[in-house]
């Protein structure tokens, strides 16, 4: 966790300034909420929060953990006696973020798609929730290929350049 969040990362927390903005990201490591962003869904969970083995979802059981202590020992237990764990998405495991992000999704005007090669499920699926009238735009340095049938206007380029140039072609 000692990784910094880059300029694409603070640019996006720059937005909300101008948008209504929700971010999802498939990323565990809260460089959003670092770099100033607000409203932001995990969708594979967070690493700085602790959860219960046997009821990982229970927000009862669900702990930030202390910049100083981000370790889980074998014998650290959650309130219901079972073994804390990570609070993540394993492979395999469901994704239950997933339905946080559909409403959020579906009411977008404008929907950025940024660094993922759009096959990693579920996540690739909410492009599939996008109104009619809404813009996609796709940041990524790689060219990426999408069975969706919409437009989706790219950029091929990297997180903090993509975001800087989507910027200035959003703001009048």
């Amino acid at each position: 966790l000692e990784v910094k969040p880059n300029r694409g990362h603070e640019l996006l927390a720059e937005i909300e300034k101008d948008f209504r903005v929700t971010i999802i990201t498939q990323n565990v490591d809260n460089l959003h909420e670092r770099a100033g962003s607000t409203h932001v869904i995990h969708l594979h969970g967070e690493l700085i929060k602790v959860c219960s083995s046997k009821d990982p979802y229970n927000p009862h059981y669900i702990k930030e953990l202390k910049p100083e202590a981000y370790e889980v020992k074998m014998g650290d237990l959650a309130g219901d006696g079972s073994q804390l764990r990570p609070f993540i998405v394993w492979f395999g495991e469901a994704v239950p973020e997933i339905e946080t992000a559909i409403p959020f999704v579906e009411t977008a005007d404008i929907f950025v798609i940024i660094g993922t090669s759009m096959s990693v499920y579920p996540a690739a699926g909410l492009l599939n929730y996008v109104s009619d009238e809404a813009e996609i735009w796709l940041i990524d340095p790689k060219e990426v290929h999408t069975n969706h049938s919409r437009t989706i206007q790219g950029i091929q380029k990297g997180a903090s350049e993509g975001v800087a140039e989507l910027l200035t072609r959003l703001r009048p």
